[in-house]
């Protein structure tokens, strides 16, 4: 398989992680969002709408939009699976992976920012502020939900890894990199505490890619 993605890029991560998970091998091939690669022709070829990941599997048409590729990946290769076998655990994993996919990351990306700035020059710092709000709003919900539901239990749904975690693990990347405060949240930082300590999951992150930057000591 191969993935175009970049360091930043918390959706890129998201399908990293799943792919370590299932063992699946990959090749990376860096899409620079600060330098505008994803509008050059060699990558609007592989996706039209300019954004990241998107996965190449064999001879088909390229996969696009991580919850859409996670899904596929685990379709494909079905373990260990990422979702539960009842429907009703099915929809709340869902449900939480979408609380953060449809709600919050959409708002904090690199085209919706520089919009703000250009449409209604909105400075740097409001922008800022702005990715902060949403991203906590989205913290509140996963807190919220998490701590309230007796399905949560190691993870997100039970001490089964599901799609959820691998979203929820993104998600505390973007609160790190926007520095959102994330004490206020127990179970959500619980969780990804648990989630980190999978070889799969720590090697995927952000910071863990050639052009990150180096890690505080």
């Amino acid at each position: 398989m191969k993935l175009y993605g970049f360091w930043r890029s918390l959706a890129a991560f998201r399908v990293r992680a799943a792919l370590n998970i299932k063992g699946v091998p990959f090749e990376e091939t860096t899409v620079d969002l600060t330098k505008g690669e994803q509008f050059a022709d060699s990558y609007t070829s592989v996706n039209p709408q300019s954004v990241l990941p998107a996965l190449i599997d064999g001879d088909g048409p390229p996969l696009f939009q991580s919850m859409a590729i996670l899904e596929y990946i685990d379709e494909t290769h079905p373990q260990p699976p990422l979702l539960p076998k009842a429907p009703r655990d099915r929809a709340r994993v869902r449900a939480l992976a979408l609380i953060i996919v449809a709600d919050a990351h959409p708002l904090v990306i690199p085209r919706i920012r520089n919009y703000l700035g250009k449409a209604y020059d909105v400075d740097e710092r409001t922008r800022e502020d702005w990715c902060r709000h949403w991203i906590a709003q989205a913290c509140n919900a996963l807190e919220a939900n998490l701590a309230s539901d007796p399905r949560t239990g190691k993870f997100c749904h039970g001490d089964m890894l599901t799609l959820a975690d691998i979203c929820l693990v993104g998600h505390m990347a973007g609160a790190k990199l926007f520095e959102v405060d994330v004490k206020p949240y127990p179970t959500f930082n619980r969780i990804n505490d648990s989630c980190m300590k999978i070889e799969g999951i720590a090697h995927a992150h952000p910071l863990n890619q050639p052009g990150a930057p180096k890690r505080a000591a």
